[in-house]
């Protein structure tokens, strides 16, 4: 592979124009597809198979217009209930709103707790009414008893007078039982009376029950002083295009007009179009300081970054053009974006730094580029294919948003690697000599850099510098690394996963803002409602429909941390019916997530006593069964990373030993980079610097995207540094020396491609997008541990310490594997004799 990419190098340089040109055509090609097709990038996350989602697509067949995405806005008055001329206000702009493009519906607040409120004053006019005809039937009771006691005493008085044989007294007798036959006739009637109060009032008390099962839900506060609506659209939330949201502000922000302070949820005004802001261009500054500072000029330090962003843009860019036919998470271009920018800068300095370092030793500009690419370009080339494989292994997941994510970010790495290995040569010799300062020039042409060279290997050899003092002290180093690793990491076994709500929002949003303050007045609960689905058994007749979902709701409010439960709807067939169901906590909080479990566990139960089949969906239902997904894929794909880094390091470095370490290695490194994810985003600590300022679950994906990109990355260090030690000890050199002089000749490179990473890693974690911060940190900590921890004082100390043993490999096996020459060392047997020794003094 050497030897082709000799000819690549050489290839680009002699044909550099042409090379440049089809770049900047593709570039070109690539953005203005980006232009025309791309699509609408999601916040949302869902995965085929899980139980939310199953759900959720019966809805979408039996009732469609139930699957439309919704949102928030809140109203907020301040320390007053809101006055007559601001509900006015507020009632008027929901109005307009009900008529804008894409809105299905709007639940105006003031209107709804309005007919709750005459609902209910029904319900206690009727009770007036029992009571006032309780109290009629009452008296005329009494005025029957007193009646009856009359016609009593007269009766009897009569009957003694007809025994007594006074005449007319029979006939009077005659009479007086006409006028029972009327006091029973009238007590008939009052008893009638009273059934038919008996059965007003169980009327009304199935009315009043039916009006607090219904209306568990409140849109204006206790206090008057906030209120919210509901925005429901006509299409599943991740297809409401940019201008409907936009539309919806505009015209509700009329209402601000009256003093109201109004705030949106995150589903109206989610913005993901933009990914690269005042954070990102500050990492890739501090990459620049750091190039020019390791290159000695302007030209020198331009050239990888003028390679990342090529690589950038064809890489980010088909991700976008692709967005318009494949459902993308916004998260996908922006990991895309980090790591093209990172491993872009890193390779072509690789490349870079080898062919500054040949032309100061006398080499020619053209051998000099085929060298390099064909050397560091090789080492450049395994490094990427490390990464890519590890991103693309993201597809056995079985998840699809984070396939595609994995796949964009190791297409946009794939395009770097060729980028380093094709326009850096180009433009290499198009920038020609100009490369290096003409201080560094003449201080190499007075021979500086033979000096410069002794000097090394006696700095080598005497043990001074960082890796001479690791391996003084390799016990000491290993255990105090191993102990420093382990303290970070202890945070990690209280690892809790989820999916950022609007508490994650940043604190200046107005997401942020509507989200706390419906938490406030309203509860926690609602902002992360959950949707029950219920079918209906058949053959009900409408009263005994109605009556049977009363009969789910009773059962849902006897679930555990439910704090109201509602119906929601029903088909038109009567088939099935939707509940909405409100936790007690917030939807990132442990409670929740039980919730969901329990009402699933409490599904037979409730089926049973009602006779309804249900099943739990909604955004925050499906947030759960996506984390919980991704928490289960964890172990396969950490196990399939584990198992290829064995593989190919064994491929790099014919070493049982050396693959082992760099693998334990890379675990240390990603326990502690989880720990302290956890520490800062979970637990809060440090939260005002890094701008949490609501503590919760890690980003579900984060710690499947770290396993992959830092595995990828770790391999890449382990292979610039651990590749030189391998060449020097095959070259004769005694295993331990092998190890500082390896170590001496690829540390300044790889710290300084470390710090560039971390660099531009770092730009991310203030990004505005918040899912995008956890990412960034994470990666920026896991290199910087990985770097500077692992790679430079751990593996250095244990390969000293094992010496000779760290390069054992049975024969059997050395006859077994293919020669890979990550390192490019038999050029030196193919160069030209006037060559080969310049060449020699490169690889050592």
């Amino acid at each position: 592979m050497a030897s082709v990419l000799y000819r690549l190098g050489k290839f680009c340089y002699r044909n550099r124009r042409w090379v440049i040109a089809v770049w900047v055509a593709a570039v070109l090609a690539v953005g203005g597809a980006a232009a025309a097709f791309s699509g609408t990038l999601t916040n949302s996350f869902s995965i085929p198979g899980t139980e939310s989602q199953r759900v959720l697509n019966q809805l979408e067949k039996e009732l469609p217009e139930a699957t439309g995405g919704s949102g928030s806005i809140v109203f907020d008055a301040g320390d007053e209930p809101f006055s007559a001329e601001q509900k006015d206000a507020i009632k008027e702009a929901l109005t307009g709103l009900g008529s804008a493009s894409g809105v299905e519906s709007v639940v105006k607040p003031f209107e709804t707790e309005q007919q709750l409120k005459d609902a209910g004053s029904e319900i206690a006019e009727g009770q007036d009414r029992i009571e006032q005809a309780k109290a009629e039937l009452e008296a005329g009771a009494e005025q029957l008893q007193a009646a009856q006691a009359e016609l009593d005493a007269a009766k009897e008085q009569l009957q003694a007078a007809a025994a007594a044989g006074i005449p007319g007294a029979a006939q009077q007798l005659t009479q007086l039982e006409e006028s029972q036959a009327q006091l029973d006739a009238k007590a008939a009637e009052l008893e009638a009376g009273r059934e038919e109060i008996a059965a007003n009032e169980a009327e009304l008390a199935e009315g009043q029950e039916q009006l607090e099962l219904s209306s568990g839900i409140h849109f204006v506060s206790d206090d008057g002083s906030v209120a919210v609506a509901r925005v429901q659209f006509d299409k599943e939330i991740n297809a409401v295009s940019a201008e409907t949201r936009q539309q919806v502000q505009d015209v509700v922000n009329a209402a601000k007009a009256s003093g109201v302070q109004v705030d949106y949820s995150k589903e109206i005004v989610q913005d993901i179009s933009e990914i690269f802001g005042a954070a990102e261009i500050i990492g890739v500054a501090m990459a620049a300081v750091v190039l020019l500072v390791m290159l000695g000029t302007f030209v020198a330090a331009g050239l990888p970054l003028l390679m990342a962003v090529t690589g950038v843009a064809v890489g980010v860019g088909g991700t976008f053009a692709l967005s318009g036919v494949i459902e993308m998470s916004s998260v996908s271009p922006m990991l895309a974006l980090m790591l093209g920018l990172a491993v872009g800068i890193d390779y072509s300095l690789f490349i870079v730094n080898r062919h500054r370092t040949q032309l100061l030793h006398g080499m020619p500009m053209g051998e000099s580029i085929g060298r390099a690419t064909g050397t560091a370009g090789n080492a450049v080339l395994f490094a990427g294919l490390t990464v890519v494989i590890a991103l693309a292994a993201l597809s056995v997941t079985g998840i699809p948003f984070l396939a595609v994510m994995g796949l964009a970010g190791a297409a946009t790495v794939a395009v770097a690697v060729v980028v380093a290995l094709t326009l850096t040569s180009a433009l290499l010799g198009t920038i020609g000599n100009r490369l290096i300062s003409k201080r560094v020039w003449a201080k190499a042409g007075s021979g500086g850099t033979e000096h410069e060279d002794q000097a090394e290997a006696e700095r080598i050899d005497s043990g001074r510098g960082w890796g001479g003092f690791v391996t003084k002290h390799p016990i000491v180093m290993l255990i105090v690394s191993i102990l420093a690793l382990g303290a970070v990491a202890l945070p990690a076994m209280d690892l809790r996963v989820g999916l950022p709500d609007g508490g994650a929002e940043p604190a200046d949003s107005t997401a942020y803002a509507a989200y706390t303050s419906l938490g406030q007045a309203f509860g926690e609960g609602i902002n992360g409602p959950l949707l029950v689905v219920g079918e209906m058994p058949s053959g009900l007749s409408d009263e005994e429909a109605e009556e049977s979902r009363f009969d789910v709701v009773r059962e849902l409010r006897r679930v555990d941390n439910v704090a109201a439960a509602v119906p929601a709807g029903a088909s038109q067939d009567g088939d099935t019916a939707i509940f909405q169901v409100i936790p007690t906590d917030g939807p990132s909080d442990q409670s929740t997530e039980e919730l969901v479990h329990e009402l699933r566990d409490s599904a037979g139960e409730i089926s049973a006593a009602t006779g309804v089949e249900i099943g739990v969906t909604g955004q925050t239902a499906v947030n759960i069964d996506v984390s919980q997904k991704l928490l289960d894929a964890l172990p396969l794909y950490l196990g399939l990373v584990v198992g290829l880094s064995l593989i190919l390091l064994l491929l790099v470095f014919r070493s049982i030993v050396v693959p082992l370490l760099a693998t334990a290695g890379f675990l240390l490194s990603l326990a502690a980079s989880f720990g302290a994810v956890v520490a800062i985003y979970q637990w809060g600590w440090l939260g005002e610097i890094f701008g949490v300022h609501n503590p919760g679950p890690v980003l579900s994906f984060l710690p499947i995207i770290m396993i992959g990109v830092l595995f990828g990355l770790a391999m890449d260090y382990q292979v610039f540094l651990v590749s030189g030690m391998r060449e020097a000890y095959i070259h004769g050199e005694p295993a331990r020396h092998a190890v500082r002089s390896g170590f001496s000749h690829g540390a300044r490179v790889v710290t300084a491609a470390a710090i560039i990473m971390t660099s531009v890693f770092a730009g991310f974690v203030f990004s505005h997008l918040t899912m995008v911060r956890p990412i960034g940190f994470g990666l920026a900590f896991g290199v910087l541990l990985d770097a500077f921890v692992v790679r430079m004082v751990i593996v250095p100390a244990a390969m000293h310490l094992l010496g000779k043993s760290a390069w054992w490999l049975p024969r059997w096996l050395d006859r077994l594997l293919p020669d890979v020459d990550v390192e490019g060392s038999k050029l030196a047997e193919e160069a030209p004799a006037g060559q080969a020794s310049e060449l020699a003094v490169q690889h050592h």
